[in-house]
């Protein structure tokens, strides 16, 4: 049987964070939550992961910040997918080149239909 996929939710709004979490694992996938961009590159040193889904907007270390210093670590890097509430989602996501970008209020679908294209597996 082949290892799940490996998914890392850096959000610090804890509702949204569980609620994409509990979402992933009922769809089989592993997941790991970060509440801000230096939890979450403590794990990316850690453990390996497929699919970043990266808030911009958090206290301690941002989003931007946060793709800045994972992309300067030795790969391999997972693809970044942008959760944001801001009008441009888009615009949010060439700022920081991810792979890919979720507007928040999203629907379930929606987010499935994305990681399932950015992980590996």
């Amino acid at each position: 049987m082949m290892a799940a996929e490996h998914v890392l939710v850096v959000e610090d709004q804890p509702d949204i964070r569980d609620f994409v979490a509990l979402v992933l694992e009922n769809e089989g996938y592993r997941v790991t939550t970060a509440d801000n961009g230096a939890i979450a590159l403590e794990q990316v040193a850690r453990e390996s992961i497929d699919v970043v889904l990266l808030d911009m907007r958090m206290p301690v270390m941002d989003g931007w910040a946060f793709a800045t210093a994972y992309r300067e670590r030795p790969g391999p890097h997972a693809p970044i997918v942008v959760l944001t509430a801001a009008q441009d989602a888009a615009a949010r996501a060439a700022q920081i080149q991810a792979d890919g970008y979720l507007g928040k209020p999203f629907q379930l679908d929606d987010l499935l239909s994305i990681v399932a294209r950015h992980a590996r597996g």
